[in-house]
């Protein structure tokens, strides 16, 4: 019943105004019946204590009650007392999503601030967040390739795992092909429609035993689609050249060469797109726009309905000014 209530909207809430008349006529009353009573004197009231006062005058002022009533009635259904049913039927469907993100040391230059790797993990993370419904993984590369961690719907464990994320964590060198191989192995399996790797590097493949175009063809196999990002800014850079100790590297202009052909060809091949990132604003973007390309399926169907309910209480209304009535020529009835 409590819930029912609740369910309860009124569409012409305006009506309500006049129940502003109802104090207003209890208050009219009270001075009507007070100027219609009779006085007299008399010298002493010992006769009339036993008298004991009719139940007919007690209830005299039930008709002005029941009168009350039903106008305060009669003004809720005019606000029109509404309810709705409805009913949902969805189905949402993820999508499966590999993040292959380069960890060489050239990830640590400054042209994105504070460098690329920061802003890279950072973006990412965003991604994630903004896929709520999507299995995503993740692989990291450099000389070698590692899986930091395996297709999961817990972004919470994932997004742990990013501050061990660091560049220059595995061996040197920048084994593209390796990397994507990577992320091809540990998403291929997948059950799911839509399988996309977002492969991320800044610069040309130099080690591993894998060529970045064979491990295309693989993912063009597995009907995966690669989404491939190069980043770094146009020119020159300020990145590492040297290292003196764990965390401790020199730093020189190098010229930024990322192998975009390649990547190109990759992400054309399996059905894709190569983006190119010159700073973070791009990389954000390049993230947005990956995202409603690979939009999760949905599939929803709705119902609403709106039902009427003024008309009970446009009958009690009517059964209580009915009863009124029929009490005022009856059992009130005043005799000449």
């Amino acid at each position: 019943m409590i819930n029912y209530f609740n369910d309860i909207q009124f569409a012409e809430k305006n009506w309500f105004w006049l129940m502003g008349l109802l104090p207003v006529m209890a208050v009219w009353y009270v001075f009507r019946i007070k100027k219609h009573e009779g006085e007299f004197n008399y010298s002493s009231f010992t006769l009339f204590n036993k008298i004991k006062t009719s139940p007919k005058a007690k209830l005299r002022h039930s008709l002005f009650i029941l009168r009350l009533f039903a106008i305060a009635l009669i003004i809720a259904a005019l606000a029109r007392p509404q309810s709705r049913s409805s009913w949902k039927d969805s189905k949402t469907e993820g999508i499966d999503i590999l993040l292959s993100l380069d960890v060489s040391l050239s990830m640590l230059a400054k042209d994105f601030k504070p460098n690329r790797m920061d802003v890279a993990k950072d973006v990412m993370i965003d991604f994630i967040d903004a896929r709520p419904n999507d299995r995503i993984g993740m692989v990291i590369f450099g000389g070698v390739a590692f899986t930091q961690c395996p297709l999961t719907s817990d972004h919470k464990v994932l997004k742990n795992m990013f501050p061990q994320v660091k560049a220059g964590s595995l061996d040197q060198g920048t084994a593209i092909g390796l990397g994507l191989a990577t992320a091809v192995a540990r998403i291929k399996d997948s059950k799911a429609k839509s399988k996309v790797i977002v492969f991320v590097s800044d610069g040309v493949n130099n080690v591993g035993e894998v060529a970045p175009l064979t491990a295309g063809d693989l993912a063009k196999t597995y009907g995966i689609r690669v989404y491939c990002i190069g980043v770094g800014s146009k020119g020159k850079a300020l990145q590492p050249v040297a290292i003196y100790a764990p965390g401790e590297y020199e730093y020189d202009y190098v010229d930024v060469d990322i192998d975009e052909k390649t990547m190109t060809q990759v992400s054309e091949m399996t059905g894709g797109k190569y983006f190119r990132a010159t700073d973070k604003e791009s990389l954000i973007n390049i993230y947005k726009e990956i995202d409603k390309m690979e939009k999760t399926i949905t599939s929803e169907k709705s119902f609403t309905n709106k039902a009427e309910h003024f008309l009970p209480l446009a009958l009690a209304s009517a059964i209580l000014l009915l009863l009124e009535f029929i009490l005022r020529f009856t059992f009130f009835k005043a005799v000449p």
